[in-house]
């Protein structure tokens, strides 16, 4: 079981990454990335509720909607519960913790609209995860959400400095960068398989 778990927490990281192979959650990606704490600060807030939404529309499929023919009906509810958890953290941070409000509240209603969060809910359904599992597979979808992040804000700073050529400035040039950092994630799935035999 642990090995499993490892398994498709890792393999959510390097081999699945949502941003980086699978291709959602690119307007964050794109747009949040050109600064290394605001986009640690968007990646944290992601991972807290692509979990907590985890958590609670797994119960909600398998208890409610599948046993009463309505598993059609998911994508809305997820989008609801999605929506509502956000807007509770949003709620809870501006009344408790003013200070991660204040540097999240910009970020925060982007996060509702986040398709990572609800690629993430709607996949632990697809693979068939239980309830642990699903939690696994979106701390690791929210972890990698972070590296794809982190590392790409990185990328950014460097590819600013170097003065690319005029027809690249801007938009293209980021656009070939996140390509070869995504490129540079294929590797990872034979190293993935290799050690869990996934």
């Amino acid at each position: 079981m642990a090995v499993k778990l490892a398994s498709i927490f890792f393999t959510m990281i390097l081999v699945d990454n949502y941003v980086l192979v699978k291709f959602l959650g690119i307007c964050p990606f794109l747009g949040v990335s050109k600064k290394l704490d605001s986009a640690v600060g968007m990646s944290l807030a992601v991972t807290f509720v692509m979990v907590l939404s985890t958590a609670v529309t797994w119960p909600i499929y398998t208890m409610i909607l599948e046993p009463n023919g309505l598993a059609y009906l998911q994508t809305i509810v997820f989008i609801l519960v999605i929506a509502i958890l956000v807007q509770l953290l949003e709620n809870v941070l501006k009344k408790y913790i003013p200070t991660l409000y204040r540097a999240l509240g910009v970020y925060l209603p982007l996060i509702t609209t986040n398709c990572t969060i609800l690629g993430v809910t709607i996949l632990n359904l697809d693979e068939g995860y239980n309830f642990i599992e699903s939690i696994v597979c979106a701390a690791g979808a929210g972890i990698g959400f972070l590296v794809a992040m982190v590392l790409f804000s990185g990328v950014r700073r460097r590819v600013e400095d170097a003065a690319p050529p005029k027809c690249f400035e801007g938009l293209p040039i980021t656009l070939v960068s996140a390509a070869m950092v995504s490129l540079s994630f294929m590797g990872f799935g034979g190293i993935v398989e290799a050690v869990f035999g996934g």
